[in-house]
């Protein structure tokens, strides 16, 4: 089978969704606006041929396209990067290959449309309003009332994304949006913050994931301060959760989906409702499928890809539960010293699963850019409430410092 992937190297982990599609059996033809010097040789490895052409050139892909088929068969088109699904959605139409259309994407990318669509169905969204004026803005506030949220309705996490609790902050954070062409204006659900990720083949959930935020992802993008926590849990049957596998498996059936990844945000209210958040036909990025595979020591970059490729995918048993933890130095240049370290690493040594933090000297990064910061610290029990603990820790006593 011949498997066109968008974007093979970009972001990094796509270079693995490449080599899982190689793994199992498929020739990987790629098409990146990456030089192919610079693709990771992860991905250029796993690659039977490469087109170099500008992905936000619609009708250049299609052209490269046009030409390739005359020389090779194209079966399937594969994207896990949220702003060229739409693109290969279009492929699809194009050459006539299976997968999602454009009009089944379309409730991905746009959150309005998609809260449309669940609402219809009967499951519980947020209220909500999208416009693409000021006027249109203050209109939705006054209908919703605050505390409310503000954010793209073509977005992607939570940039460019704010809670708004009074007249005063609406008006300083409406110039900051004028570069966005459509806004969603929507309740703010006061409740934790989790997600349903699934891999899927022939509209069959074959792989689950839960991940629950600390704090939620609006906290971590507001206040640098905070060290971004996320765990992922091993036990799927515990009754907190269950409302919000339900309400997953009713969305997709809502919007037709029927092969590959998701990553479905949800809410759980202290009285227990559960609302949802937002859902992407896409993998999570922050490395969480790299979670997954700590979870259950194996490796659901591959499970992806013989979902997509063969409609079935080998089980993988969860052992662990996982915790990441993102860390964001205190001041600005360059990385001097990181406090804390050793003594939770003699605590929690065997636990640790990955140490990656900048080094010393190493420039810091953008925290409001790179959602892992200045580096990442993983770690795994068996245990949930041991996890907690060492997440807690490594979170409020590990400091890193820049000057």
């Amino acid at each position: 089978m011949n498997v066109v992937m968008l974007s093979p190297g970009y972001p990094a982990e796509m270079a693995f969704f490449t080599r899982g599609l190689a793994a199992v059996g498929a020739r990987v033809i790629g098409v990146g606006d990456q030089p192919p010097h610079a693709l990771p040789p992860v991905a250029r490895e796993a690659l039977a041929h490469y087109e170099h052409v500008s992905l936000s050139d619609e009708g250049a892909v299609l052209t490269a396209l046009q030409g390739l088929a005359r020389h090779a068969r194209i079966d399937q088109v594969e994207c896990l990067w949220e702003p060229y699904m739409i693109l290969a959605a279009r492929i699809r139409e194009m050459f006539g290959l299976p997968g999602m259309t454009v009009e089944q994407t379309v409730p991905f990318r746009d959150k309005e449309r998609m809260k449309q669509v669940l609402d219809a169905a009967g499951i519980r969204t947020p209220w909500h309003v999208s416009t693409t004026t000021v006027a249109g803005v203050w209109d939705a506030a006054e209908r919703i009332g605050f505390p409310l949220i503000v954010k793209p309705i073509a977005g992607a996490g939570s940039a460019d994304t704010y809670r708004i609790d009074s007249v005063q902050e609406l008006s300083e954070v409406l110039p900051m949006l004028r570069h966005v062409p459509e806004l969603s204006v929507e309740e703010f659900v006061d409740g934790d913050e989790l997600t349903y990720d699934t891999v899927c083949a022939n509209g069959h959930v074959l792989f689950e994931n839960v991940l629950w935020y600390r704090p939620r992802p609006l906290q971590m993008r507001m206040h640098e301060w905070v060290s971004p926590v996320s765990i992922s849990l091993r036990d799927l049957t515990v009754p907190d959760i269950q409302g919000g596998r339900q309400m997953g498996a009713d969305v997709l059936a809502a919007l037709g989906f029927n092969t590959g990844f998701t990553h479905m945000e949800w809410y759980r209210k202290a009285d227990g409702e559960v609302v949802f958040g937002e859902i992407g036909a896409r993998p999570p990025g922050a490395r969480v499928v790299d979670m997954m595979n700590y979870a259950t020591d194996g490796d659901v970059y591959v499970g992806w890809a013989e979902a997509v490729v063969h409609g079935r995918m080998q089980q993988l048993d969860r052992h662990y539960n996982v915790g990441s933890i993102f860390k964001r130095a205190h001041g600005a240049g360059r990385i001097t010293h990181v406090d804390g370290l050793e003594r939770l690493l003699a605590d929690f040594g065997d636990a640790v699963a990955v140490l990656d933090l900048l080094p010393v000297g190493a420039p810091r990064r953008d925290w409001r850019s790179s959602v892992i910061g200045d580096g990442m610290i993983v770690v795994r029990h068996p245990e949930f409430q041991r996890v907690v603990e060492m997440t807690d820790r490594f979170a409020a006593e590990v400091q890193m410092y820049a000057s």
